[in-house]
């Protein structure tokens, strides 16, 4: 079994994908009008339009109501991101080292979802991650 994607259910799909159109310098995907991916080398970010709840089940996912959820995006230097991005989002806090060994800091996307920029800076967290 592989891990293939992370999808989020929005409000405003165009204002949402924007945003990680920004933050990753990757161009969606759009599948479909109600439908957009952005593709990483490790992973994809599938984010879907409210209307496409229907398609499952109706009532199972409601937008901007995350609270639990952490997307991350393992960066090469996290300071540079963060001063690329900094005035153009919510930052939650600045990276900071953190006792698993990476220098992360978080941000909010246009809906709450939680988003953390993160760069492996000890050699522990710097073999977790060699390879993968």
């Amino acid at each position: 079994m592989k891990l293939a994607s992370t999808r989020l259910i929005v409000a405003d799909i165009k204002k949402v994908v924007g945003f990680y159109e920004m933050v990753t310098g990757r161009a969606a995907e759009w599948l479909a009008p109600v439908f957009a991916e952005i593709v990483t080398p490790a992973a994809t970010l599938a984010i879907g339009s409210a209307e496409t709840v229907a398609l499952f089940r109706e009532g199972s996912a409601e937008p901007c109501a995350n609270r639990s959820l952490v997307l991350e995006f393992q960066v090469d230097d996290v300071d540079a991101e963060f001063a690329r991005l900094r005035d153009k989002v919510e930052v939650v806090h600045e990276p900071k080292l953190m006792p698993w060994g990476n220098r992360a800091g978080q941000i909010r996307d246009p809906e709450g979802t939680l988003v953390s920029l993160y760069t492996p800076v000890t050699d522990m967290a710097k073999q977790r991650f060699a390879g993968r």
